[in-house]
């Protein structure tokens, strides 16, 4: 299992980047493994505002469909439109070509009850991760 120690973590197994006051969010490698070959995302557009912890995507796999959760609020400034050709992206590169939205934070302290690298590697530990 690949983990960003750049990136911050939810229990939703959703990450951000953050980059001055924006930030890039994706799902992470465990999600992506755990969904398995992804052939579907749908994202929120530019402009679209969220609250922390709301829904802006789902992805669909052969498996499932999941949604996928703004681990802090703020408004989406620019989405991925190279996963709507090449959706597999997500399964091979989830924290680099793979991202889905780049977001404006509303409240940077939303990023204080994130997980950092190693507390994520530990929570997937103990979901019985790889």
């Amino acid at each position: 299992m690949k983990i960003d120690p750049n990136c911050r973590y939810t229990e939703s197994h959703d990450w951000i980047r953050v980059e001055g006051d924006e930030a890039i969010v994706g799902i992470t490698d465990y999600a992506q493994n755990e969904l398995s070959d992804i052939v579907y995302v749908e994202l929120a557009e530019p402009g679209d505002s969220f609250e922390k912890g709301e829904a802006y995507g789902t992805v669909e796999s052969v498996k499932a469909a999941a949604d996928c959760y703004l681990p802090v609020g703020g408004e989406v400034v620019t989405m991925n439109e190279t996963l709507e050709d090449s959706p597999e992206l997500v399964n091979s590169d989830p924290f680099g070509d793979g991202w889905f939205v780049r977001i404006k934070i509303a409240d940077p302290a939303d990023l204080d009850g994130l997980m950092d690298a190693e507390a994520y590697k530990a929570f997937c530990e103990a979901e019985g991760g790889h």
